[in-house]
């Protein structure tokens, strides 16, 4: 019997393997829908899920076709505002009894990302799908290969991707303003997971938990806890899960800090330095929690030759892990941020503003010219993609790879420290690791 890794290459073989490349290469003509009016289904409705709901239904010609939560109180509250929508517990349902959809929005916890998005795909669906794009490794590879075959928008929600600030520093990057990178360094001051009280309660933490529950809780009426669960394996309800985000620290529903942050921050050396596949990832952090990850954590990325540019490493670091520069004060200690080092100099970046450094060098620099077209908004780029074709900047082309990346970082950690990635074959090469890059989803679930 052949094993989940090798299961999810044949499917992902059978998906397709066309290219796309995006707003990141050569863009391709995506379907439009034949008319400017959209009939959208929303899948998770509370948290990210309704703000989501709100900013797209700005949009006088979006229809809210379907709603769907395992919330009932969030449900019915998103239905009171579009009454004509239909209304469901399951998304399941919602694919089989919904054949009038233009698009999809996908907005649950992290461990049904992909199941709720792949029927999306397969049906040749505009869809966008929250951050991260899934739960792991092998998920991220079976919805990369189906969307190459998918004629419709794909977009990751990672709205910092659509900044000018985003936008301005690729730029800086890919002209040569501080010459050859031969190495980043991203650094994230959140401190949830593992760790104790005190740090807990000094890193502002949602919640302290430091193994799992042995007794088990009621679910509230309004949860449906068996759908919530969806593809994990089952486990009782506590209230240290629910609500969200405590359910993103539990290895069973999330990855932690650096699946979640990570898709923001690493974001952005991955376009910058036009990143793929790393060959190797080294982590370290405190020892392994068969339960929850940790609250603090370091991941340095190995990655080769790329064209014209050189080898590189990205280091990631979270909570009370940072860079020896940050550390002795070499560069000016931002809460959290991005740091190219160049053979010409070093940029720093946050989400909202950078700076090239040292700044007596670069006091009369001009930067170029700007290349990247400012977007409207993540939301509405996406909107304007389904109806015209126009390439979106975080199509699951881009997005799939990046969610990969991020993953392995956890791999590297939970597989003792050090891995050698060969992308091609999906496959941890040095030690075991297979079960951290997929997992058989509990049944009635699968991605097929």
């Amino acid at each position: 019997m052949p094993n989940r890794i090798t299961e999810l290459k044949r499917r992902s073989f059978i998906f397709g393997t066309a290219t796309i490349v995006g707003m990141h290469g050569i863009p391709r003509k995506l379907h439009a829908s034949s008319q400017a009016k959209l009939r959208i289904a929303f899948i998770g409705v509370g948290g990210r899920g309704r703000s989501n709901l709100a900013t797209i239904t700005k949009d006088p010609d979006v229809i809210v076709s379907a709603l769907c939560d395992v919330d009932a109180q969030a449900l019915a509250q998103a239905s009171s505002k579009f009454p004509e929508a239909r209304t469901y517990r399951d998304f399941r349902k919602l694919y089989t009894e919904s054949d009038d959809l233009d698009a999809v929005v996908v907005s649950t916890a992290e461990h049904t990302h992909a199941f709720a998005t792949m029927p999306a795909i397969l049906r040749g669906k505009h869809v966008y799908c929250e951050k991260p794009l899934t739960y792991n490794v092998a998920e991220a590879r079976a919805l990369t290969e189906a969307a190459k075959n998918c004629p419709a928008a794909t977009q990751m929600g990672t709205q910092i991707h659509a900044s000018k600030n985003y936008h301005r520093v690729v730029e800086l990057i890919q002209s040569g303003a501080i010459g050859n990178v031969r190495e980043a360094h991203v650094w994230v001051a959140r401190a949830w997971g593992l760790q104790s009280k005190q740090e807990a309660d000094a890193n502002g933490d949602i919640i302290f938990v430091a193994q799992r529950p042995n007794e088990a809780m009621s679910p509230p009426e309004h949860i449906d806890w068996d759908l919530w669960l969806g593809p994990a394996p089952y486990r009782p309800y506590h209230a240290v899960y629910l609500p969200g985000p405590k359910w993103y620290r539990w290895w069973d529903f999330g990855n932690g800090t650096m699946s979640d942050l990570g898709s923001h921050w690493n974001d952005l050396p991955y376009w910058a330095l036009k990143l793929d596949a790393p060959l190797t990832v080294s982590a370290k952090g405190p020892p392994v929690h068969p339960e929850i990850a940790p609250a603090s954590m370091t991941a340095r990325y190995e990655y080769g030759v790329r064209g014209d540019l050189p080898a590189c490493t990205v280091t990631w670091y979270q909570g009370s892990h940072k860079p020896q520069r940050w550390t002795d004060g070499e560069i000016p200690a931002w809460k959290s941020g991005v740091l190219f080092v160049g053979d010409q100099g070093m940029l720093l970046s946050d989400y909202s503003k950078h700076v090239l450094l040292p700044e007596d060098r670069f006091r009369d620099f001009e930067p170029p010219a700007s290349f990247i077209p400012d977007s409207p908004g993540q939301h509405e780029e996406w909107l304007l993609a389904c109806r015209t074709g126009s390439p979106t900047a975080s199509s699951f082309d881009y997005a799939g790879p990046l969610t990969e990346a991020n993953h392995l970082g956890n791999v590297a950690y939970r597989a003792g420290g050090l891995i050698h990635w060969d992308a091609k074959q999906m496959q941890v090469t040095n030690v075991p690791a297979d079960e951290f890059i997929s997992r058989t989803a509990r049944n009635g679930w699968s991605l097929t």
